[in-house]
């Protein structure tokens, strides 16, 4: 079993970048929803409700991350990683509070303006860790801005099996994970209690329970039925549709696209 794909999604619930490696750290890989639009209550946006946010790309720069339309490369905005303090804004993710940075009033306007909401920008603020669950943790882990885990893996033979069973298949982004693997059989990450990738080893703590957000082509950000109709045929254990297995990392390091996967 091999690494087949390495993503990153910088701004929760917008569009992902695909890489060749990455460097693995506690709260997830580096830059991976290190960053939060929040609407004027706090409240975190995400595809749920706002499909709208899968056409927003993201590029990484040397100093920079940069954001634009999919329909419009030149209409984007800069945002500098090196911030590390600033106005601090209280938020939640789900039923975590979280105190956050805010990235600037340019930023605001910026994305205000094209999801035609008011809306801020947040930034993650390391001194405000937000740890995971007590059961989940080895060593105190914390995580990013994602929804509860700081890592996603799913096998390819998963997906596989999944559109041999439906008319029109859907690719792997619709999941959203981190680490995509070859090899092995379908589900083989539902067996695994520790894995090895790299240099890197990491704990799986949870299956990845899936919401509406599978159902939106991230694409055209339109809306459908598929795959969680089909995944509840027979993916669904009380109540909830799994699909992919949630991971903490042990150690950091670096992983790339190649590295053999390893279940210990």
């Amino acid at each position: 079993m091999k690494v087949s794909q390495i993503n990153i999604f910088p701004i929760k619930s917008l569009g992902g970048i695909n890489l060749t490696d990455a460097i693995v750290e506690t709260s997830g890989f580096q830059f991976d929803r290190n960053w939060m639009l929040v609407d004027e209550n706090g409240k975190f946006l995400t595809q749920r409700t706002m499909p709208e946010m899968a056409l927003f790309y993201t590029e990484i720069r040397e100093n920079s991350l940069y954001v634009y339309l999919q329909s419009n490369l030149q209409n984007g905005i800069e945002i500098p990683y090196s911030q590390s303090s600033g106005k601090i804004i209280k938020s939640q993710v789900w039923n975590d509070p979280i105190e956050a940075l805010h990235v600037s009033s340019e930023a605001d306007t910026w994305f205000s303006a094209q999801l035609k909401i008011s809306c801020q920008l947040l930034k993650m603020d390391l001194s405000n860790k937000r740890f995971i669950e007590n059961k989940y943790k080895v060593n105190n882990e914390y995580v990013s801005f994602a929804d509860s885990m700081p890592y996603l893996i799913i096998g390819e033979a998963s997906l596989e099996d999944l559109n041999d069973r439906m008319e029109i298949p859907v690719p792997m982004n619709r999941f959203r994970p981190n680490i995509v693997f070859t090899g092995g059989k379908p589900f083989l990450e539902d067996s695994w209690d520790k894995i090895q990738i790299g240099e890197v080893f990491f704990q799986v703590t949870k299956p990845c329970a899936r919401c509406v957000m599978t159902t939106i082509d991230q694409v055209t950000a339109t809306k459908g039925k598929e795959p969680l109709k089909t995944l509840a045929k027979y993916r669904k254990v009380d109540g909830k549709i799994l699909f992919g297995q949630n991971l903490i990392a042990l150690n950091n390091g670096k992983i790339s696209v190649g590295d053999e996967v390893k279940a210990l």
